[in-house]
């Protein structure tokens, strides 16, 4: 194993807390390489009109260093 580095990011969803990390890694892929894990530190969730508008993940992504 070499150097690893951890990045913090956001994403949301309008679907899920699971599709916005999904997004958030799919993007990170394109410009981050060697991605092996996403820790999801913080989930919300926006409301308007007493339902769920918009699903929110904080999270960190670690990666290998080349």
């Amino acid at each position: 194993m070499g150097v690893l580095k951890v990045i913090e990011v956001l994403s949301s969803s309008e679907k899920s807390w699971e599709d916005a990390t999904q997004k958030a890694v799919e993007k990170a892929s394109k410009t981050v390489k060697n991605i092996r894990s996403a820790y999801v530190q913080d989930q919300s969730a926006q409301v308007k009109d007493n339902k769920v508008v918009e699903y929110r993940v904080n999270l960190k992504l670690t990666f290998e260093i080349e």
